[in-house]
């Protein structure tokens, strides 16, 4: 190997090799496009009631829990607090969510949905339910239980190949 190969993270079964990957065989691109699909057909759903993925999602996740700031909402989605923060102009602006400055500490800033957020983030799981029912549509239980275990391994996995690897340094260029 030269300096410039990647070593490999750690032994393992090597199902691909990186002379033959292709997409359509890549778990990585097909849980992306199942993902597109997912979004894709829950934004038509949602679309009547003037909502996008960058909304709706929020507003669902906000329903679930009592106490959300904009920082932990934007890491539990995996986006950038700029991004969250202009979901959450949009959201507020529509009356659904309002951001409350924590009497702690003012930097925090506490996220509550309104009662018509609230209306509105109960249409989401019902919606939900039928665009993930549709794409499991021929998959028996055993084989959507068979899919939860499979991608909680790989889940698993990838939080132990995080763990071994080292930060990188952003600074250094």
């Amino acid at each position: 190997m030269t300096s410039d190969t990647p070593k490999p993270s750690q032994p393992g079964p090597g199902f691909y090799r990186a002379g033959q990957l292709q997409p359509e065989n890549s778990v990585g691109y097909l849980m992306r496009k199942v993902m597109s699909s997912i979004r894709t057909q829950a934004d038509a759903q949602l679309a009547s009631h003037d909502l996008t993925y960058a909304q709706w999602l929020p507003l669902f996740k906000l329903s679930l829990r009592d106490n959300c700031t904009v920082a932990g909402l934007a890491r539990d989605l995996e986006t950038d607090p700029a991004s969250m923060t202009r979901s959450l102009d949009r959201m507020e602006a529509k009356g659904l969510v309002v951001r409350e400055r924590s009497t702690v500490d003012r930097r925090v800033v506490q996220l509550k949905l309104t009662p018509e957020g609230q209306r509105i983030a109960a249409l989401v799981p019902p919606v939900l339910t039928d665009v993930l029912n549709g794409h499991l549509s021929d998959f028996t239980h055993d084989e959507w239980q068979l899919l939860l275990s499979m991608l909680r391994r790989m889940l698993t996995n990838g939080e132990a190949l995080r763990q071994q690897t080292p930060p990188t340094d952003t600074a250094a260029g």
